[in-house]
């Protein structure tokens, strides 16, 4: 279809019948269909791009309000109080600068004994700008600047809790760290050079969903492929950045479609719909204006009649606040670009440390999710018995349930994605360490020896609610292996099938443990 001014140009040309008595309709072309936007502007892209953000962001502070006081709260699995006062210890007699510039956080300049009402605060003040800029779209350096230091915030306080986070948070932001990351895997795990890591992938990441379940029951020749595709899209498709409109919006869409994909297949948190939003740039307001209404006096008019004063020559002025803001990108991107050498150096280095942060800030990090595939998956178990004898041969031990990890071997994977369970990922990753590298799991331990209500918010099941809390609590270890789709485990209604390995910590009593937290500064669980 000819541009209108193109149409105007003819007719003159051609002296073909008068002018006619009015115009047509403002963003309409002659023909009285809407007018289609011209490439090459970014308008509409940055609405969407801040809504997504901005969803990210509230997801990630909901999280935080239902999750922190829990596990880093006054009376949490790991006390943030105790970690601040712990890095304060350290810096003693170096100045408080020290201490601020280790572990950044507002929580320095709040009252420390209130910390759940103060991390309570910092996630619903989050809530509230983010909500701001999902609905309306519009934001601005402070605003975003805000939600920025509000989540370091609880990151640099969140221990073990918020360790994972920078996966993909920053090293997936830009094209090119998709080439790194697929290099990091092939050169990390063997499983990614003969294409077999699909074969484990499904049943052994973090905390798999019903589609896991049929996606591992694939045949061989589909998880090669699967790999494959993996390999096209983190070691190819960057590159299409630099080729070009058409292929750049390819790669937006393909990388898109690769996010999705893995948000389908697995309860990988927000990380995946987070890796989304970077490639949202890819594409300008012509590919994006299908999302917005075309009626008059809307975003996508207006953004129509800007494109018309620009094709005329109409400059907007470059007003003061432009300039800053120009001025203040610049200073970032020769920020990160700075902070990135490292980063680009332990890439190179023989000895590659995977999934660190370099700097407080943690603006840039080293990539590192899945860089090797675990080939079996275990799981940790709780139990709790009320025999006052835990050896006693006729002791009933009964399992505790999580929100979403495997436990019942005949309850279906849960589908939560992008809300994360931050306790069922670490209960991931202690199933194949031992509890000495995880003491979370010795004082979780002892909070369902109380039937402590605060931890048991984040369980799904407690086999001693309405009851006297348990005498003894223990850990086992078992091996999990999805079902046989079809076979007579699945025709039984069980999706895993597991089989004890042995103790993963002994049977224990709160009597038992009243050292252990004393050690620690906890404190010890009051019976409920």
């Amino acid at each position: 279809m000819a541009a209108p001014e193109e149409t105007l140009r003819r007719r003159k040309a051609g002296n073909s019948g008068p002018e006619p008595e009015t115009p047509p309709e403002s963003g309409r072309d002659p023909t009285g269909c809407p007018a289609r936007l011209r490439t090459g502007t970014f308008w509409l892209t940055r609405i969407v791009l801040l809504r997504a953000l901005a969803f990210i962001y509230f997801v990630a502070f909901l999280v935080a309000l239902h999750q922190n006081k829990q596990l880093i709260g006054d009376r949490g699995l790991l006390p943030c109080r105790a970690y601040l006062e712990s890095v304060r210890r350290y810096f003693q007699g170096r100045g408080g600068w020290d201490a601020v510039s280790y572990a950044p956080t507002v929580l320095w300049l709040l009252d420390w004994s209130h910390m759940n009402a103060n991390l309570d605060a910092l996630a619903l003040l989050g809530l509230g700008v983010s909500s701001f800029v999902l609905v309306t779209g519009c934001a601005n350096m402070v605003l975003m600047a805000t939600l920025w230091v509000l989540y370091m915030s609880l990151v640099n306080v969140g221990q073990i809790w918020y360790s994972f986070g920078k996966w993909k948070s920053e090293s997936d932001a830009v094209g090119v760290w998709h080439v790194c990351g697929g290099l990091i895997k092939i050169r990390g795990d063997r499983c990614w050079r003969d294409l077999t890591c699909m074969d484990f992938h499904y049943e052994t990441q973090p905390v798999p969903n019903p589609m896991a379940y049929l996606l591992h029951q694939s045949p061989w020749w589909a998880h090669r492929f699967e790999t494959l595709s993996n390999h096209f899209l983190e070691l190819v498709v960057p590159f299409f950045i630099f080729l070009g409109r058409r292929l750049c919006i390819l790669h937006g869409a393909l990388q898109i479609l690769f996010q999705v994909v893995l948000v389908i297949s697995g309860n990988l948190s927000f990380l995946n719909w987070l890796t989304m939003v970077p490639s949202i740039a890819c594409f300008d307001d012509a590919a994006l204006g299908f999302l917005f209404p075309s009626g008059p006096g809307g975003l996508k008019d207006r953004v129509r009649k800007m494109q018309e004063e620009a094709a005329r020559g109409a400059r907007l002025t470059l007003r003061y606040g432009c300039v800053v803001r120009q001025a203040v990108h610049v200073a970032l991107g020769i920020l990160v670009a700075w902070l990135s050498v490292p980063v680009v150096l332990n890439l190179l280095s023989p000895t590659q440390v995977m999934n660190t942060s370099f700097n407080s800030l943690r603006i840039v990090n080293t990539y590192g999710a899945f860089g090797s595939i675990t080939k079996e998956r275990t799981e940790v178990i709780l139990q709790g018995t009320a025999s006052p004898n835990a050896s006693a041969p006729d002791a009933v031990w009964e399992d505790y349930g999580f929100k979403c990890k495997p436990g019942d071997p005949g309850r279906r994977p849960c589908l939560i994605s992008p809300y994360h369970y931050r306790l069922d990922w670490l209960m991931w990753f202690a199933a194949f360490q031992t509890y000495e590298h995880n003491e979370w799991i010795i004082h979780l331990a002892g909070k369902l020896l109380a039937n402590d209500r605060e931890a048991l918010s984040l369980l799904a099941f407690n086999p001693f609610k309405d009851r006297a809390p348990p005498r003894w609590v223990r850990g086992e270890h078992y091996r999990y292996k999805f079902s046989r789709l079809g076979g007579r485990h699945a025709a039984a209604g069980r999706w895993w099938v597991r089989k004890r390995i042995g103790p993963y910590f002994p049977p224990l009593s709160l009597r038992d443990l009243e050292g252990y937290f004393q050690s620690r500064d906890w404190p010890l669980p009051e019976l409920e």
